[in-house]
């Protein structure tokens, strides 16, 4: 039986699949056969929380939020289901799988493939974006998906990366916003209210990341309404039994 662990850094990214409160590392049942995990943002909390699906049970791993744009074709709300993750070195995605979700939701949202880039900070500059896309290739980049698709890689098991993007390439969270911001994602109003009042970050800044973060979201509440809470995981025993047939041809 397909078990599917999703892997997402932010509260806001986690409540498109359960409306629910619940804390950093928890793991949480969607349904029968799915499995979320919080993990706040970053690599190092991305790679814990995928390990601890994997101790779980889990035998898929998915890497669900949001993503900046590195391609100045792309806008929120875009759906980036890549084909590979750039890190260094390329990881793998269970094309299968990846190229089965498309098919169901081509037809519903704008979805993008290419690769997706890792990323060890926040970008918070057009520069910071056209470089990382120059070096990588990659049309959209986020801090996550390489560590949760070393897990993957590592164990032997399926994975795919489901990103939204929510800032284009013109328009990034300026660094001052950072320091208003927990690592779940949640906001710390006090000092925010602090940074309006000295003006270090506009209210019209706020509105932009809104009026992103909204039509992120959007995209992803669709592609769990559309795919299920599996998220379209049939694929993967296609995927599992090519590795078995690899695995037979080697010996």
């Amino acid at each position: 039986m397909n078990i599917i662990g999703v892997v997402s850094a932010l509260k806001s990214e986690a409540s498109c699949l359960m409306n629910l409160r619940f804390p950093i590392y928890r793991i949480v049942n969607l349904g029968a056969n799915t499995r979320l995990c919080l993990s706040s943002m970053g690599s190092s909390a991305a790679h814990g929380a995928a390990l601890q699906l994997h101790e779980y049970g889990v035998n898929a791993l998915v890497s669900f939020g949001v993503a900046a744009a590195l391609d100045d074709k792309l806008i929120p709300g875009d759906l980036v289901l890549p084909e590979s993750i750039v890190d260094g070195e390329r990881l793998p995605v269970s094309l299968e799988w990846r190229n089965q979700l498309e098919q169901l939701l081509s037809s519903h949202l704008t979805v993008v493939g290419g690769s997706l880039a890792s990323s060890p900070e926040p970008l918070t500059s057009r520069q910071a974006k056209l470089a990382l896309g120059e070096t990588s290739g990659a049309c959209a980049a986020d801090m996550e998906s390489a560590a949760i698709a070393r897990v993957a890689a590592n164990a032997g098991i399926p994975f795919i990366a489901i990103r939204a993007i929510v800032d284009p390439i013109y328009f990034s969270p300026p660094d001052a916003l950072l320091s208003a911001v927990f690592p779940d994602g949640s906001v710390d109003f006090i000092r925010l209210i602090s940074l309006l009042i000295k003006g270090s970050v506009p209210i019209k800044t706020l509105t932009h990341l809104a009026i992103g973060m909204h039509a992120a979201r959007s995209t992803l509440t669709k592609v769990v309404q559309i795919a299920g809470m599996e998220l379209a995981s049939g694929a993967i025993n296609t995927f599992n039994q090519d590795e078995n047939d690899r695995k037979t041809s080697s010996q």
